[in-house]
């Protein structure tokens, strides 16, 4: 027998915090077919907003000027792991450091994008490099650092694909290094438009974070969240000559009672046209989409 739906979330402490409350079904989609598109048409307006917010602004004009990388800070060797431990040990960030770091190099580095639009950004040292990456040193499989030097690499950017500095850090048994990106990213722009109201947006719900953009450029997959009692989340996009951007909602929120919880789930998104340089904007935030865990090694900009 097929259980009842359940659309209220039960109040678990006085004071949750409102990225808590969004897992609940209390500003989600309703049975209702009119209340379904009424929230959809709010969500399509606020995404309109956020798009002509940016739209020639100086935010949008610096973020054009800035450094701000896609793709994660840290490169796998390209000879591939050995073994499976040690892909093991590369999951886990489980390091041994077998040697001195450089103590000393540039302050300064280049940003290449090959278009004459060169961008000098400082560097982080070789010691907060291999920091950012090694942060478990438990017993059993374990990746060694004999060394590092500074070299280059090339990373996915807001821009386009950029040549830039890295640290090349040697690894015990391996032919070719496992590289860290050493620029600094630039400071996000203070966003043109402040993020919506809760429940003023048709249920809209943030992007967690964009997790992959297909090598053609026309989807990309980001993580978006919901809770446990709906039947996941939907990820549209509104596209204009300058941006994407994207607003999230949930479908099939149930009734009854249910946890405050937030789940992440990868979702792919088509785009009409290649994403390109075009802004990637949140419409509950206003603002860019980063990649990766801002508190994880790759984050896309500080």
């Amino acid at each position: 027998m097929k259980r009842p739906k359940r659309s209220v979330c039960m109040l678990l402490v006085a004071l949750l915090s409102t990225s808590l409350l969004a897992g609940c079904g209390n500003d989600q989609h309703r049975s209702d077919g009119h209340a379904n598109d009424q929230s959809l048409r709010m969500q399509e307006e606020r995404a309109r907003q956020v798009a002509d917010a940016w739209r020639q602004s100086a935010a949008a004009a610096a973020w054009a000027q800035g450094y701000y990388p896609m793709a994660d800070a840290v490169q796998k060797p390209e000879s591939g792991w050995r073994s499976r431990a040690d892909e093991r040990a590369y999951e886990t960030k489980n390091f041994v450091l077998g040697a001195d770091l450089p103590s000393t190099a540039s302050a300064v580095g280049k940003v290449d994008w090959g278009n004459g639009k060169d961008l000098t950004r400082p560097l982080i040292e070789a010691t907060k490099a291999y920091q950012s990456f090694a942060l478990n040193h438990s017993p059993g499989p374990h990746l060694t650092v004999t060394g590092a030097r500074l070299g280059t690499t090339t990373i996915v950017t807001s821009r386009g694909n950029a040549t830039v500095p890295a640290w090349l850090f040697t690894l015990e048994s391996y032919d070719t290094p496992l590289k860290r990106v050493a620029v600094i990213p630039s400071e996000l722009p203070k966003p043109p438009i402040g993020q919506a109201r809760q429940g003023t947006t048709g249920g809209l719900r943030s992007i967690a974070r964009l997790a992959g953009t297909a090598a053609d450029g026309r989807s990309i997959t980001v993580r978006a969240t919901h809770g446990s009692c709906d039947d996941g989340p939907v990820v549209k996009a509104l596209e204009t000559d300058e941006s994407v951007v994207l607003y999230a909602s949930v479908k099939g929120v149930e009734s009854g009672t249910c946890p405050a919880d937030l789940i992440e789930q990868n979702l792919r998104v088509e785009l009409s046209q290649p994403l390109g340089d075009r802004l990637l904007l949140d419409a509950l935030t206003g603002r860019p989409v980063p990649f990766g865990d801002p508190r994880g090694t790759a984050p896309s900009w500080t």
